[in-house]
């Protein structure tokens, strides 16, 4: 039986390539990537992702039904990495919700978190059912500031709330911080 590993950190804390550096003897790898490169800055990002990666990995793109969409191409893999919650998180708030962030519904603003868990919930079901290490990277949004906007505040609410849940199903949990990664669970 395969385990949930977490990994966080800060932005731009080496929390993916020290991930994948777990992987990298590891050809049957599905790489499911979350980023959407809507701009030429984010579009870099990607690049630069995709370079670094394996390239005998399989690839899947995507943030919703992810579960669902891999099932066949699962089939011959021994382990995943899915790069990273946070954005599959942001990707609901930007693109499957009309939300006036300046006066937010409660309403809408429960879809959309319920949507999210819906997902997690799939993710972390997926991981039990997977024989191979299930390899999350998500962004640990708590330690800075609070947010000014409520679209800030909001989202770093729901990605807190996930990341617990996550780490809470997880075998281990690893924090990464400028580069050296420190094993906190398992």
């Amino acid at each position: 039986m395969g385990k949930l590993i977490m990994i966080s950190g800060g932005a731009r804390s080496g929390k993916s390539s020290y991930g994948e550096s777990l992987l990298e003897k590891e050809n049957d790898v599905l790489y499911i990537a979350t980023a959407r490169a809507e701009d030429n800055e984010m579009k870099d990002r990607v690049k630069i992702h995709q370079e670094r990666r394996n390239d005998q990995w399989t690839t899947f793109e995507g943030y919703k039904d992810i579960s669902q969409s891999i099932q066949e191409i699962l089939k011959d893999k021994t382990s995943i990495f899915l790069d990273c919650i946070t954005l599959l998180v942001s990707n609901f708030f930007v693109y499957d919700f009309n939300v006036n962030w300046d006066n937010p519904d409660k309403t809408v603003l429960r879809q959309i978190e319920l949507a999210v868990f819906n997902e997690i919930e799939d993710l972390i079901e997926l991981s039990e059912d997977f024989d191979g290490d299930f390899i999350v990277v998500t962004n640990e949004v708590g330690l800075g500031i609070v947010p000014s906007t409520p679209l800030g505040r909001i989202y770093r609410d729901v990605a807190g709330k996930v990341n617990m849940k996550i780490a809470s199903a997880a075998q281990e949990v690893h924090f990464v911080v400028s580069g050296i990664p420190m094993k906190i669970k398992g």
